[in-house]
C-alpha cells in the first residue's frame, strides 16, 4: 500500500494515476515485482495462495489461502523465492500469490 504522503503522479502510457516512488523505481531501471492484484512485493513480505498449487517434485499439493512469509525477490520478475514449512528451494510464480 502506497504512503498516504506520497505524492501521485499521472502516467501517460497506463493512464493511471500512480506513486511517486513507483515512477521513480521505473525510471531509474528497477522492476517491480507485482503480485496477483498488481501490489508490489518486496524482499521478506508475506504473501497468500489463490489457488491450489502441486508441487512438482514434492509430491504434494499446496492448499489455496496458505501464508508463505519472508519472500524473496528473483531476478524474474514473474518470480519469488520461498520457503514452505515442508518444503525448501520453493519458487512460486506473482501470478499465483497476494499480498497480506
Amino acid at each position: 500500500m502506497a504512503d498516504e504522503n506520497d505524492d501521485y503522479i499521472y502516467d501517460e502510457v497506463t493512464g493511471e494515476w500512480r506513486p511517486a516512488s513507483e515512477v521513480a523505481a521505473a525510471v531509474s531501471g528497477e522492476t517491480l515485482v507485482r503480485d496477483a492484484s498488481g501490489n508490489v512485493l518486496a524482499d521478506g513480505d508475506s504473501v497468500t495462495l489463490i489457488k491450489d498449487l502441486k508441487v512438482k517434485g514434492a509430491g504434494q499439493t499446496l492448499k489455496q489461502g496458505t501464508v508463505i512469509r519472508s519472500i524473496r525477490l528473483t531476478d524474474n520478475p514473474e518470480e519469488i523465492d520461498c520457503r514452505h514449512e515442508s518444503i525448501k528451494g520453493l519458487v512460486l510464480r506473482t501470478e499465483f500469490v497476494k499480498k497480506r
